[in-house]
């Protein structure tokens, strides 16, 4: 075996295979195809472990997840002084809840389901255990992070039907296989429920990641519609995703299943993006009025 320092990447001298030591984005060509690098590249990190992927320290031993037990342990739970007790959105004080600790979006309905529930926070190494899962196709990372799921789920739902949030076929067909889904499968057999492809991604979506949040609303509108022979009339139905950021894409789709005749629809993900203002941002942001305030009679100029 020999390790090319300059492109991060793992050589096999005999097959001349090349396995990524480091995430792949969507942008990029994939190495191998992906279903032979589905197969082999976990065998290969079997024979020659390498370093943990997300804080660089040798692992010891051979083993199927390239992280090691500390990084695996280490996200927390979401925690939150103020919450909407529906979408589970934080904030910084409780002027945005009703008596009820129900937020302005929860009350009008604008969400589009009833619940949502998330494990963490999407930084730190809970972000960079996903990005490892979703863009460098380490599907062995699925068990761990399905572990965070079931403890983000409060004990006493049930539900009939667990749906992951579907894939643009082009896109699953790059990747080789949705994240989501795999997620779904190992949660739906805990819960005692049936993993339901109820949703079909009709047509593809430009990436959310760049956009402002009425641009994401905007992007997913249609994009979702209920699949031929699928049957959610009054089942309590669990939405699977890996990230919810504004609840733009999962609210259109279980707008759809809402819409089909579902009498309940929760939303469970890994993570969640904290849209809280940091102290710091607040700041910036003081600072920033103060420096484009426009000068009146009343404005002292030094």
């Amino acid at each position: 075996m020999i390790t090319n320092p300059i492109a991060d990447v793992v050589h096999c001298r005999f097959r001349r295979w090349i396995f990524p030591k480091g995430p792949v984005s969507d942008a990029h060509t994939p190495l191998l195809p992906a279903v032979i690098e589905r197969i082999l590249a976990p065998l290969f990190n079997l024979v020659f472990p390498q370093d943990c992927k997300v804080c660089a320290a040798p692992l010891r031993h051979a083993r199927r997840v390239p992280v090691c037990d500390a990084c695996l342990a280490s996200p927390a739970p979401l925690t939150a002084d103020y919450f909407c007790t529906q979408c589970r959105t934080p904030f910084l004080n409780e002027a945005p809840l009703d008596d009820h600790g129900v937020c302005g979006r929860c009350r009008s309905g604008l969400t589009g389901y009833d619940a949502a529930y998330s494990y963490g926070y999407y930084d730190g190494v809970l972000k960079d255990l996903i990005h490892l899962f979703k863009y460098a196709r380490i599907e062995t990372l699925g068990e761990p992070l399905g572990a965070f799921l079931r403890q983000a789920l409060p004990l006493d739902q049930r539900f009939d039907l667990v749906v992951p949030v579907p894939l643009h076929w082009r896109r699953r067909l790059w990747r080789g296989f949705n994240q989501a889904d795999l997620l779904a499968r190992p949660l739906a057999r805990r819960l005692g429920a049936t993993v339901a492809p109820a949703l079909e991604r009709r047509r593809r979506t430009e990436t959310q990641a760049s956009l402002s949040p009425s641009e994401r609303r905007t992007n997913v509108v249609g994009a979702f519609a209920l699949r031929r022979g699928a049957d959610v009339r009054g089942k309590r139905i669990l939405l699977v995703d890996d990230v919810l950021t504004t609840g733009a894409t999962v609210g259109a789709a279980a707008s759809v299943l809402r819409q089909a005749g579902a009498s309940h629809v929760a939303v469970l993900t890994l993570a969640r993006v904290d849209r809280r203002p940091s102290w710091t941002s607040l700041a910036r942001a003081i600072r920033d009025k103060n420096v484009h305030q426009p000068l009146t009679a009343k404005t002292k100029v030094p």
